[in-house]
C-alpha cells in the first residue's frame, strides 16, 4: 500500500496534465457539433463513398452528422490514441525509472519482496488508468451537457470498457518492457502505441492485412464497429486479458531474477 500510494503521488501530476489535455480537445470538439452540423450533413454522403478510407474509420456505417457518428469517428479517435499513449507512458516508467534515478538498491532495501515491489506498481498503473478514463469521461459528459444531447448509454458505456481493457493491454506490454529495461523507454512506448492504431487502420482498408487484428488492441475497442453492432467482440477482448496476464507474469518473474542496478 505505502508503494502503491507513493507512485500514486509521484504521477499526479502527469495525469492532471494528460486529462485536461485528452479531457478538454473531447470537450471542445463536443462543443463544436451545433456549429458543424449542416456543414457535416452536406459531408456524410462523401465520406460514405471514399472508399477503403471510409470502412478504416467507419464512415461507411455512420452518420458523421449525428451526435453518435460524430462521437464514434472523430472524439472517440482523440480519446483512444490520446488514452493508450498515456497508457503505454505509464507503463513504461512506473519500473524502469528505479534503476534510471539509482534508487532501486534503496527500494530492496525495504521490508517488501520483489512481486510485491512490482504487484503494487502495476496497481497503481491500473488505478492510474482508471483515473484518466474517468476524468475524461466527466469532460465528455460536461460536453454532451453542453450541446443538449446525450447518446445511447449501452454502447456509449460498452465502448469505454473496451477502451479500458485496450489500455490496460497496452499498458501492462510497456510494463513489462519496463521491468526489462534498465531506462524509461518512454519515446518508445508513445510510438508503440501509435504504431498499434496504424496497424488497426491497415487490417481494416487493406483485406490481406486482416490477420493484423489479432495484433493490436485498437481493432476490439473501435468505437464504429461497437456503436454499430451494439456489441463486443468477446473472442477477441479474452485475447486482450490473456496478453495482459501474461505481460504481467512475464515482468515479475524477469524482475525477480534480474540484477538491478544500485
Amino acid at each position: 500500500m505505502t508503494i502503491l500510494k507513493h507512485e500514486i503521488r509521484r504521477n499526479v501530476k502527469t495525469l492532471i496534465i494528460w486529462t485536461t489535455c485528452v479531457g478538454f480537445i473531447c470537450f471542445s470538439c463536443l462543443m463544436l457539433f451545433h456549429s458543424l452540423e449542416d456543414t457535416m450533413e452536406e459531408m456524410a454522403g462523401a465520406y460514405a463513398q471514399m472508399g477503403a478510407f471510409s470502412a478504416a474509420l467507419g464512415l461507411d456505417r455512420l452518420n458523421i452528422g449525428t451526435p453518435e457518428g460524430f462521437y464514434a469517428t472523430e472524439i472517440a479517435l482523440i480519446f483512444a490514441i490520446g488514452g493508450a499513449m498515456f497508457a503505454a507512458m505509464t507503463g513504461a516508467g512506473i519500473v524502469a525509472k528505479e534503476e534510471e534515478g539509482h534508487t532501486a538498491e534503496f527500494l530492496c532495501t525495504l521490508p517488501f519482496g520483489r512481486k510485491q515491489i512490482l504487484l503494487s506498481k502495476y496497481a497503481a498503473m491500473v488505478l492510474l488508468i482508471m483515473f484518466f478514463q474517468a476524468v475524461c469521461l466527466l469532460w465528455i459528459a460536461a460536453g454532451f451537457a453542453g450541446i443538449g444531447v446525450f447518446l445511447e448509454k449501452d454502447s456509449f458505456f460498452l465502448y469505454h470498457a473496451m477502451q479500458f481493457l485496450m489500455q490496460l493491454e497496452v499498458g501492462s506490454i510497456c510494463f513489462l518492457i519496463s521491468a526489462v529495461c534498465k531506462k524509461r523507454q518512454i519515446g518508445m512506448a508513445l510510438g508503440f502505441s501509435v504504431l498499434l492504431y496504424l496497424a488497426d487502420l491497415l487490417c481494416r482498408a487493406i483485406p490481406d492485412l486482416e490477420r493484423l487484428k489479432y495484433l493490436t488492441p485498437f481493432y476490439f475497442s473501435n468505437a464504429a464497429d461497437l456503436f454499430t453492432n451494439k456489441s463486443a467482440d468477446i473472442e477477441m477482448a479474452v485475447i486482450s486479458l490473456a496478453v495482459t496476464a501474461v505481460c504481467l507474469t512475464a515482468a515479475a518473474f524477469v524482475y525477480e531474477k534480474r540484477d538491478l542496478a544500485s
